[in-house]
């Protein structure tokens, strides 16, 4: 045979090539162009499935930085541990740490909020989750009031699903645009310009407060990358899939990597990258339109990240930090950090402005928050018997608190949280970081229960009322 003849299935049979995925893959490329005899061996053995690697037999170490003080903490904790189990267990993975606001967030076997993995030589797009880059921006003004702030930020920002309106829109800077552009995954553009200004729902949200040391006025926004980290995540865990059928069946698939010394791995973390600069770029944008209405000026400013991938080279490899709800303190994580992260507890409690130190407990960490002890569902149960407003007074009673949509969602606010207390606690007593200033309440603006009155939920409440309107004329015609 010489390199001018095709190849046929059976003759990469005869040269050793197994049956399976890679097969038809393989006939096409060595018929692509000529290949001799020695190089369509070569790439039937660059095609060989790897060695599956089976799930740890015993978990990585884990630092544990949670303490309880009752039932509820205590299975909350419990189930923290039990999920985490899983997760050290995969195959990649090399230490964790649990942060005090952690709680379950999926299936056992899915990283939890406030869990901090590390992976070696690859990245694992289910531990940063969807809300990619989740993070945080304060800037502190020069000489406005909470009161033109609060009203000012109202007006810039936009919160519940999809874009801005089309007079509203926020333009991507040149450079960022290009990078957007340049991106190999399908379905990004558009969506990465739609998207510019806005903050989604959840616990998202503007808080405008008063800085402890000096009396300015602060404004602290909380969002991540919406719907363009969203559609990201869903290419990575695709390719994370993709690989795992490869490397590693039996791996959960909420735990599925992406080797970082391959095409997908460097694509997928420079497009990390991308989403990184698109989210600081929202935040600034927002922080930006308040301060023009104002006409303010700027003392400071600056911002952290969590539910991120930061990357350490560690002994000729390199260790990914997943940080799913964790506050990055290791400055050398941020290359554009001020070495003061930003710390939210709830809207009616400071927002801790804190620095620390690495070291064997926090791993570089810090929490992002308060976090929850029960789901939102289980909170709205328990709080069932007072009306919303009840509940928003008894909670917020003295601050300006503003619900986007126009309804209360009493699923955000304190009492649906962790006590702030212990979780300042904890962070002190495991040496995670320390507070240097507080952004005393003033007020906050959140997205609200929008659902509650989106167009699929008016169409179901509409049917509902019209079956029971015939039932009841056919009742009424049956009694005749």
């Amino acid at each position: 045979m010489n390199d001018q003849m095709k190849y046929n299935g059976q003759d990469l049979i005869a040269m050793g090539c197994p049956r399976g995925r890679e097969f038809g893959e393989i006939l096409r490329l060595v018929n692509a162009e000529p290949h001799t005899p020695e190089q369509v061996q070569a790439l039937i053995q660059s095609r060989q499935p790897l060695p599956a690697l089976e799930q740890r037999q015993t978990a990585a170490p884990c630092q544990y930085n949670i303490s309880a003080d009752n039932d509820i903490e205590k299975n909350n904790v419990e189930a923290v541990r039990k999920t985490m189990d899983v997760v050290l267990c995969t195959p990649v993975v090399v230490e964790g740490a649990v942060m005090p606001d952690a709680c379950p967030a999926g299936p056992v076997g899915t990283i939890p909020v406030g869990g901090v993995v590390a992976a070696r030589d690859a990245i694992i797009p289910g531990m940063h989750s969807a809300d990619i880059c989740c993070s945080l921006m304060a800037t502190v003004f020069e000489n406005s009031s909470p009161a033109q702030v609060m009203d000012a930020a109202h007006n810039a920002t936009h919160f519940g699903p999809g874009g801005r309106e089309t007079e509203r829109a926020v333009a991507l800077s040149d450079s960022l645009a290009e990078a957007v552009a340049a991106l190999p995954y399908p379905g990004l553009r558009d969506i990465a310009h739609t998207h510019m200004g806005t903050q989604g729902d959840g616990n998202h949200f503007m808080f405008v407060g008063t800085l402890e040391s000096t009396g300015q006025t602060v404004l602290v926004t909380h969002h991540g990358s919406r719907g363009f980290g969203a559609r990201l995540f869903k290419q990575g865990m695709k390719m994370a899939l993709q690989w795992r059928d490869k490397l590693s069946p039996t791996t959960a698939k909420a735990n599925a990597w992406i080797p970082f010394d391959t095409d997908d791995g460097q694509s997928y973390w420079q497009a990390l990258q991308v989403v990184r600069a698109w989210t600081r770029e929202n935040h600034e944008c927002l922080h930006d339109m308040t301060l023009e209405s104002v006409n303010g000026e700027i003392s400071t400013r600056f911002w952290n990240e969590h539910n991120f991938v930061f990357r350490e080279e560690q002994n000729g490899s390199n260790l990914f930090w997943h940080a799913k709800g964790a506050t990055p303190i290791h400055n050398d994580f941020m290359e554009d950090t001020s070495g003061v992260q930003i710390v939210p507890l709830n809207m009616a409690q400071p927002v801790l402005f804190v620095k620390g130190e690495r070291n064997a407990s926090n791993r570089g960490f810090a929490p992002h928050g308060a976090g929850r002890n029960m789901s939102r569902t289980q909170h709205k149960k328990k709080m069932s018997g007072r009306t919303d407003a009840e509940i928003l007074e008894a909670e917020t009673k003295g601050l300006d608190v503003r619900f986007y949509s126009g309804i209360t969602d009493i699923s955000e606010l304190p009492g649906a949280y962790k006590n702030a207390d212990t979780v300042v606690r904890d962070m002190d007593a495991f040496s995670l970081a320390s507070v240097v200033d507080k952004v005393l309440p003033y007020g906050s603006i959140m997205a609200g229960d929008w659902q509650k009155n989106a167009p699929w939920r008016l169409k179901r409440k509409q049917r509902t009322l019209q079956k029971k309107e015939q039932q009841r004329e056919k009742k009424r015609l049956s009694d005749l």
